[in-house]
């Protein structure tokens, strides 16, 4: 059930230009830059695998699809970097090892699927979900975060980037049951 307690009065003026003066006055505050960090090393880590999973990728669907979104995560690093200008504070990475063991994960999948295969873009797929579901965790907890911390403009710009990632992971959806996966399971039928 979503909390519906109102943030205290003191943040609720905590935006735009004021954000920066509330900010690593409280744990809360420290873990939220800290998660930002965080999440910004995993979207610019992103940009170098999405090109990697495009050449691997069998079909121009999924081709297309991973082409999109290495676009799109290119302005979630762009929205991030605005994010800590808002709170006044430089865009730095902290290596999340989350991202780190999911790219991992993604690119064993295309070392162990055949080449041109149909279940190599299965597992591009899963794999590509795999991310875009963390992400979804990420942002929507720093989304209520700021919510919580009378960030509203901040707020906003991840809310932005959370709707984002939940149209990819439907759309890899889409594109997986639109025979990706029938044709996958025909592959082992005709060998």
């Amino acid at each position: 059930m979503p909390n519906t307690k109102k943030a205290p009065a003191r943040n609720q003026k905590a935006s735009g230009a004021n954000a920066s003066a509330i900010m690593d006055n409280t744990q809360l505050e420290k873990f939220f830059i800290d998660a930002l960090k965080d999440i910004y090393w995993a979207e610019k880590h992103l940009t170098k695998a999405l090109p990697k999973m495009r050449k691997a990728a069998t079909t121009e669907e999924l081709q297309d699809a991973i082409e999109d979104h290495l676009a799109q995560t290119q302005e979630h690093v762009s929205r991030l970097e605005e994010v800590f200008e808002m709170l006044g504070k430089k865009a730095q990475a902290k290596k999340c090892d989350a991202m780190e063991g999911l790219v991992k994960e993604g690119e064993s999948v295309i070392e162990e699927t055949e080449d041109g295969s149909m279940t190599r873009d299965v597992g591009i797929i899963i794999s590509a979900q795999k991310v875009e579901h963390y992400e979804i965790a990420a942002y929507g907890g720093l989304t209520q975060l700021a919510r919580t911390m009378g960030l509203e403009d901040v707020a906003g710009i991840l809310h932005q980037t959370l709707e984002e990632e939940k149209q990819t992971d439907m759309l890899l959806t889409e594109i997986a049951e639109n025979d990706i996966n029938w044709e996958a399971e025909q592959e082992d039928e005709e060998e």
